[in-house]
């Protein structure tokens, strides 16, 4: 069993230049769009500086996150198919501490800064002043904030550690009889159980709401969290598909096989689809019902039919991108088998939901200035150099295969 990871020299290249290109791209950001500036949205430079380090902050460690989500649930399944690569998502789910401490840097600095051109809520008068922010004042205030942020990315943290912990204990502990097997097991169910609910308490309902939704706080959407976790999950299933097909390719997970990458690939395409159920049940719900309270959110992406939005091109080339080129491609049983097709689909649907991630929260905070430019593209840069180290690490200290789970010769033999 070839069980030790070796972190190739390019590898270590890619992601110490991806971190670096992130790196300058803050640094230079930092003295050209001057993020200490007027909070007020006069000064759109500003408001870009932390708009964009919000988005990618955000999407980023959600995207990460699904690694242990992904584990959890499979374990709540009896799932044993998903064992030959399970050290991958855990390398994935490992990176949650430091990309959740880098999104409380980015969120705290918006909330302690007084940034209320990215969130209105904070104008303490405006609030006085407004009936619906008043009656949502409850918990869009900076103290309810911050502590469900830091209660919300710890949870995630605590158990993802807990349960990566028991994963690795597998390698000491040796093989296990029926009994000690069944223990772990279950062990494994308690804890996967208590993240699924509090995934579903922060994820599923109430982070979504508090970190993007209230960039637009007149508006509301009672499909806003599910929206945001398909988003992020297909795009956290393919991650783990790339650096799959990446160890395959290294003659690593000798025991995954064309099937895992089959199931893979099931994945994709069917959250591709409830992502896109989502998506146009959203849409057409606030557009049958047309109220003004409502329409607000879709007049400020696509426009009105006399006069066109600054992001219409953006708000549909992302449902083309997530949904027709899915739907067209990942139907084939020979293309969720295929090495470079799924690659490809795997980048394309990362970047894909990336895109959408721009289109929730520029409009709400730089308005009609959207723009894509070395600052929007070198900051996403450097959290993929970021992922790319932390996996790297991660496999290279511990063991590829889980060898002593009890669950690894249903994996072996697994067939779609």
């Amino acid at each position: 069993m070839n069980n030790h990871f070796v972190i190739p020299g390019g590898f270590k290249k890619w992601s110490a230049g991806l971190m670096i290109v992130g790196a300058l791209s803050l640094l230079v950001g930092i003295f050209v769009l001057h993020p200490g500036g007027s909070s007020h949205g006069d000064d759109v430079n500003s408001t870009r500086f932390w708009a964009v380090l919000l988005q990618n902050s955000i999407f980023w460690l959600l995207l990460v996150n699904t690694g242990m989500f992904f584990i959890c649930i499979t374990t709540l399944a009896m799932g044993g198919w998903q064992v030959a690569f399970r050290r991958v998502t855990e390398a994935i789910s490992s990176l949650v501490p430091i990309m959740g401490l880098l999104t409380l840097i980015v969120i705290l600095c918006i909330v302690l800064g007084h940034r209320i051109d990215i969130y209105p809520w904070l104008d303490k008068e405006h609030v006085a002043s407004d009936k619906i922010l008043s009656g949502k004042s409850g918990f869009l205030n900076p103290t309810f904030y911050t502590v469900a942020s830091v209660l919300t990315i710890g949870l995630w943290a605590f158990i993802g550690r807990k349960m990566r912990q028991m994963s690795l204990e597998t390698d000491e502990k040796g093989p296990m009889d029926y009994e000690t097997g069944k223990a772990w097991v279950w062990k494994n169910v308690t804890w996967g159980s208590a993240f699924i609910v509090v995934f579903g308490l922060t994820v599923g309902s109430t982070t979504p709401w508090l970190w993007l939704m209230s960039i637009d706080p007149h508006w509301f959407s009672t499909m806003y969290s599910w929206y945001t976790f398909a988003s992020t999950f297909v795009s956290g299933v393919s991650l783990i598909v790339l650096f799959v097909i990446y160890l395959k390719n290294r003659g690593e997970l000798e025991y995954v096989t064309e099937e895992h990458l089959h199931d893979l690939g099931k994945f994709m395409f069917a959250f591709s689809i409830f992502w896109t159920y989502l998506w146009f049940s959203q849409y057409m719900l606030i557009w049958y019902s047309n109220q003004p309270e409502e329409t607000i959110y879709f007049i400020q992406r696509i426009g009105t039919s006399e006069h066109a939005g600054p992001y219409k091109g953006i708000f549909f080339f992302n449902l083309i991108v997530n949904f027709v080129c899915p739907i067209l491609i990942l139907m084939k049983k020979s293309v969720k088998r295929n090495y470079t097709l799924m690659t490809f689909m795997a980048v394309l649907i990362i970047f894909g939901h990336w895109i959408d991630f721009y289109q929730m929260v520029m409009p709400g905070t730089v308005k009609g200035n959207p723009k894509m430019s070395w600052y929007e593209f070198g900051i996403p840069l450097g959290y993929i150099g970021l992922i790319m180290w932390g996996v790297g690490r991660y496999l290279s200290k511990h063991p590829m295969v889980p060898r002593n789970h009890p669950f690894l010769k249903e994996s072996i033999i697994h067939h779609t």
